[in-house]
């Protein structure tokens, strides 16, 4: 069974609870971070859950051993389960020798909690701790995972083993199931190329737009034209679901007649994922941890970096099977997770499913009635290739992102709705990433929809994509693309509150 498979009455504490033992002697509590004695400390109230970073082996498979940054020494993180509106307390040790962040990827908290360095959340030192106390929301899938920028170290960042998941607690579940299982995707050694063959032509409405194109294409072959070679890529060796290989975990056990709600988190750094299931289909009940508009049944799952999808598999064509990519490659490089039916023996089958496009408006509302927005923000998404030592830059409206000022390019007024039309100048994928608040999806190419609310959109190459959300948590907000290898390159701008 799966490491994540659990009753949905069951209420886990897979990080454990603070002891005395896990407490450092001669610190106290000081603007989060532990720097005075233990008498203190001992006062302190028990935390909901204690995370400590450092760095440790992962065996993904028998001899196939890697080391990386983790939380508990394992990955992927604990699944650490909220109530929503119920505030929690965590603490967060940092056993490795640089500064740390944490991010709370999709909840609503203040810039203080939210975990990321260009809103102002403090580091959590080397050999150091903090506490976090919070209140979660909203409900539904998130994750959590480190916000340091890795740069060209592909042992940093998201690289590492820094990805968990979160569950916050719904009122309401989005749908009839009998038990969950949370997956985690993500691949290990990393390493650099030049050139990639990523799919592109997955995702539907297809339309592109001639000017972008022009632009993107013009601007390559005038890179080229002057000898430049292709920017930098990352490649990897492993890949694997909840940290192990295919056929090297405990395979998701089943029944046949069982409704299942998995729960599939993309922890990669910079990679597109799909997933299929031979003789099954997905039927999407949220996106992100947000329920949609409209459950639709699909035969794959696309999801780009740090999205998250929740569906109900009907356990109906018993066998054993795998779940896995359809990308061959990656696939035999460990991809998958293997699905056995009870009273079903045998060597795991896969079959790869019918040619399907990604679709989000197949999840929106039958209508598409999105309100008007206040105001509009335009920005144009541009890559300058191999422009930084063989790395390319990303860039906003011509802006590339800058570490040492951080300052902020848009201002927001609080309760005002702002809509963004995100034009994308490059033949690149890129999961675009609001921190802070969810936002709606009101374009896709030519076709306008609503209802879907989420943190992460895939905008498509030579494509433009329009979110709405609405200026309700004040403070500093990083908007920036999920592709580790682009965010730290330029691709990042900020908000603020007036």
């Amino acid at each position: 069974m799966s490491r994540f498979s659990t009753s949905r009455r069951q209420f886990l504490r897979l990080a454990g609870v603070a002891g005395a033992g896990l407490l450092r002697p001669g610190t106290a509590l000081l603007g989060g971070t532990i720097v005075g004695d233990a008498e203190s400390q001992a006062s302190e109230p028990l935390a909901d859950y204690t995370l400590r970073i450092a760095n440790t082996p992962i065996e993904l498979a028998p001899n196939r051993i890697v080391s990386a940054i983790t939380y508990n020494g394992q990955f992927p993180g604990p699944l650490l389960r909220f109530k929503e509106g119920q505030q929690a307390v965590v603490d967060v040790y940092n056993d490795t020798d640089a500064p740390e962040q944490l991010h709370w990827h999709g909840q609503f908290l203040s810039p203080d909690v939210d975990g990321a360095a260009e809103e102002g959340t403090p580091f959590i030192p080397a050999h150091g701790k903090r506490r976090i106390t919070f209140t979660p929301r909203p409900a539904g899938f998130r994750f959590y995972h480190t916000h340091n920028r890795a740069g060209a170290d592909l042992h940093a960042g998201q690289y590492s083993g820094q990805v968990g998941p979160v569950y916050i607690e719904p009122r309401r579940e989005p749908g009839n199931f009998d038990r969950e299982v949370f997956l985690v995707l993500k691949e290990f050694e990393p390493s650099f190329s030049q050139g990639g063959d990523m799919a592109m032509d997955f995702l539907a409405p297809t339309a592109k737009v001639k000017e972008l194109e022009t632009s993107g294409e013009s601007a390559m072959k005038a890179s080229l034209a002057k000898g430049m070679p292709h920017g930098y890529e990352v490649g990897y060796r492993y890949f694997t679901i909840n940290g192990r290989m295919s056929g090297h975990g405990d395979p998701v056990r089943v029944k046949h007649g069982e409704r299942v709600l998995f729960h599939i988190l993309n922890g990669s750094a910079t990679e597109v994922r799909s997933l299929a299931l031979p003789g099954h289909t997905f039927r999407v009940v949220a996106l992100d941890g947000n329920p949609v508009p409209t459950p639709a049944e699909v035969p794959v799952l696309w999801l780009g970096t740090a999205e998250r999808i929740s569906a109900i598999v009907e356990m109906n064509h018993p066998g054993v099977w795998v779940m896995g990519d359809l990308a061959d490659d990656d696939r035999a490089h460990g991809m998958g997770i293997v699905v056995e039916y009870a009273g079903h023996k045998g060597k795991p089958v896969w079959t790869p499913p019918k040619p399907f496009h990604w679709n989000y408006s197949l999840f929106a509302k039958q209508k598409a009635n999105a309100s008007e927005p206040d105001e509009l923000i335009e920005m144009t998404f541009a890559k300058q290739n191999a422009a930084e030592h063989g790395f390319n830059l990303w860039s906003i409206n011509d802006q590339l992102f800058s570490g040492e000022t951080m300052t902020a390019a848009y201002h927001l007024r609080q309760g005002q709705r702002y809509r963004i039309r995100m034009r994308n100048a490059s033949d690149d994928i890129h999961p675009i990433h609001l921190h802070r608040h969810s936002f709606e999806l009101t374009r896709i190419a030519e076709k306008p929809l609503a209802g879907v609310m989420k943190d992460v959109v895939m905008v498509g190459g030579y494509q433009e994509v329009e979110i709405s959300f609405t200026a309700d948590n004040p403070g500093l907000t990083l908007f920036h693309c999920h592709q580790q290898l682009h965010m730290d390159f330029g691709f990042m701008t900020l908000f603020d509150y007036l």
